[in-house]
């Protein structure tokens, strides 16, 4: 069984900051891909940053030059920081992570529960 944990979601102003962080644990060999999505009141989850096993990253469009993701391999966490926000960025942020569980196993995505992000203009 694998779990997937996020914290560091809050409330904050335009313009501010906040690390998300997220760790995945339990019965894992290793992780494939870590990945931030969010989802607004009212819209479709999308993919805000991704980094693989060989930090290869991703982001999306709008979150680019202010949005950083990074990994520890080791700890098997990933964090997103957050830079300049506004109120478009709030939503609840999920993590997943691509787990294979054996070295035979196909990965698969694995969820945290969510991270509520409000930005206050």
């Amino acid at each position: 069984q694998v779990q997937v944990a996020e914290s560091g979601g809050d409330l904050v102003q335009v313009g501010g900051s906040l690390r998300l962080s997220c760790t995945a644990s339990g019965t894992i060999f290793s992780i494939d891909e870590m990945r931030w999505h969010r989802q607004a009141p009212g819209k479709q989850r999308e993919l805000v940053a991704g980094v693989t096993l060989g930090d290869v990253t991703n982001y999306l469009d709008s979150v680019k030059g202010r949005f950083t993701i990074s990994r520890d391999h080791a700890k098997n966490t990933v964090w997103l920081q957050m830079n300049s926000l506004n109120p478009e960025d709030t939503a609840v942020y999920y993590c997943a992570a691509r787990v294979r569980i054996t070295r035979w196993t196909t990965g698969r995505d694995y969820w945290g529960q969510g991270t509520q992000v409000t930005v206050s203009s």
